[in-house]
């Protein structure tokens, strides 16, 4: 199952343990055991710091292919049902390495609140080895585990549970559960996961007079796609003091698994090109706030960001590069069947509709290339364009048009999404030639209708168009003074990675431009307004 190339990089990266892990690997009989013993024994084999061990755990663990680990002979809550090879093998590897003493690349503000969490929290999180989303999922409930005795995390091969997938209607993943009740579904990220845990997490935690405070910065971005992290690595280049506030680095990009159009590279994927960035950007001196979202942001001469763990950050100058989410249909049944046949992600859920009958909503690019993905899994795919006319490349309509399983349909809207039993059954729809409503009978339907620009948190502190984009000039600036913007979520036509990485080189270099002339004032003024109320801190702590 690992090559010798994988092992001799497992055990390069093992080379440098700090803590002895061991595999404990619960006793008895399944067709998939010898696979799994096999898997752990090769692994362990590259380092005298891995064991494999079996025991009876007596009902602590799953099943005979659930194995958890021990750092130092301490039980670290992390678990494993299943054989985590695809792409939780990087899950594996990484919680092997945090266990053993690597440091956890999370924020400490991040760390505070985990490690605030009082009760007994166990997650189960439900993946399929070719969901691409799920890892991020498992490996940032891994390190919520070994932050905190308190919390246990669990990933579930789906594949090998299936009376379990039957018995909560499971349909698609990463779906995460805590304590027995549903947490997650569909799509999700560690910022969602952190902020549900905010919820949960006791004042003290949240109390940003606890943490150092950082600098007044000369940019803070907030967004970590291709454009913020454009802005931040020609800011950081200008020797400029840079923060960077994402949900997660590559934002929107990690959920892209093919891309052919970034020039000079002929092929990439998302998840690939996102670490690319990371890799550069860690090149410069970047402060990074990942895995928090901004709550709050104030104008004026200094702008004030205030982050869902509390902290405020004070800055010269912001961009905005927040890029947009998937846009949702509306109608009735599909938020209902989210993760019950309604999905997001074809590469992360098609696998569950081998066989059957799905539709694509959207007509776009997204959809065909949707639809053409599925095609190859599935039964019959039905793509139910609003207008029209398709709005994809012609190369792409092409394609789908010589798949014989794929049936498209024009100038249709669609009316509602139905069930049974707690699962998709058919889409209704509407001929708006003939006015004429339809029902179709299938068991998913993915929808692929665009993007929504991510700028709610803003209010009306800049000027944004009726869909919401920030409105910007040719240099990225907005409304606001010293507020600039760019990428998806500004109204710069054409929504592609490449144009996002040079409206985010644009901005940063406006946002320098505006420093040359403005930023020894602000500095100033800074300053001057803290002294100011130091002194009343003083003065009232005197007068008490």
């Amino acid at each position: 199952m690992l090559t010798n190339e994988i092992l001799q990089a497992v055990k390069g990266y093992t080379a440098n343990m700090q803590k002895a892990v061991t595999f404990v690997l619960q006793t008895g009989e399944h067709e998939k055991r010898a696979e799994l013993v096999t898997f752990l024994s090769d692994i362990s084999k590259q380092s005298e710091h891995i064991q494999l061990e079996e025991r009876d755990m007596d009902g602590l663990l799953r099943s005979p292919i659930s194995f958890l680990m021990q750092a130092d002979g301490v039980d670290t809550g992390i678990r494993f049902s299943g054989i985590p090879s695809g792409h939780e093998f990087n899950s594996l590897i990484l919680a092997i390495l945090h266990a053993s003493g690597t440091p956890l690349k999370l924020d400490d503000s991040v760390k505070n609140i985990i490690a605030g969490v009082k009760e007994t929290l166990h997650f189960e999180v439900f993946i399929s080895l070719s969901c691409h989303n799920c890892p991020d999922v498992v490996q940032s409930l891994n390190q919520f585990a070994l932050l905190n005795p308190n919390i246990s995390s669990e990933m579930i091969d789906g594949g090998h549970y299936q009376t379990m997938i039957k018995e909560r209607d499971i349909q698609g993943v990463p779906s995460v559960y805590l304590n027995g009740e549903l947490f997650a579904n569909g799509k999700v990220d560690t910022a969602q996961l952190i902020d549900k845990l905010i919820q949960r997490a006791p004042p003290a935690a949240l109390n940003s007079s606890d943490q150092p405070s950082l600098p007044l910065q000369d940019v803070t971005i907030i967004g970590g796609g291709p454009a913020g992290a454009s802005a931040a690595i020609y800011s950081a280049r200008k020797g400029l003091k840079v923060t960077l506030i994402a949900d997660r680095i590559g934002g929107q990009l990690k959920d892209t698994m093919g891309i052919e159009n970034f020039i000079s590279v002929t092929k990439t994927t998302g998840p690939e090109l996102s670490g690319a960035l990371q890799s550069h950007m860690n090149e410069y001196e970047i402060t990074f706030k990942e895995y928090l979202r901004v709550t709050e942001v104030e104008g004026g001469d200094i702008k004030t960001v205030t982050l869902s763990s509390g902290e405020k950050i004070f800055t010269k100058t912001l961009i905005i590069a927040t890029g947009a989410n998937w846009r949702e249909l509306g109608v009735p049944g599909e938020k209902e069947n989210v993760g019950n046949g309604v999905a997001y992600c074809p590469h992360c859920d098609g696998p569950f509709f081998k066989g059957k009958d799905v539709a694509v909503v959207g007509g776009g690019n997204s959809g065909i290339e949707a639809a053409l993905d599925l095609a190859g899994m599935v039964k019959s795919v039905n793509v139910f364009e609003f207008m029209p006319d398709l709005k994809a490349d012609q190369i792409l309509v092409d394609k789908a048009m010589a798949k014989p399983n794929i049936t498209i349909h024009k100038n249709v809207a669609t009316k509602e999404i139905t069930a049974t039993n707690g699962k998709v059954s058919a889409i209704e729809y509407i001929d708006r030639a003939t006015n004429t409503e339809h029902s179709l009978k299938l068991d998913g339907i993915f929808v692929q209708i665009g993007l929504i620009p991510n700028s709610v948190f803003l209010g009306d502190l800049v000027e944004k168009t009726r869909f919401g984009e920030v409105v910007i000039n040719e240099k990225c600036q907005t409304s606001e003074a010293g507020i600039f913007a760019c990428g998806d979520v500004t109204t710069v036509p054409y929504k592609q990675i490449i144009i996002s990485m040079g409206e985010g080189s644009k901005a940063s270099l406006s946002s320098f431009e505006y420093l040359m002339t403005e930023g020894d004032r602000l500095e100033e003024l800074f300053y001057s307004e803290s002294a100011k109320e130091s002194e009343s801190t003083e003065e009232l702590a005197i007068a008490s």
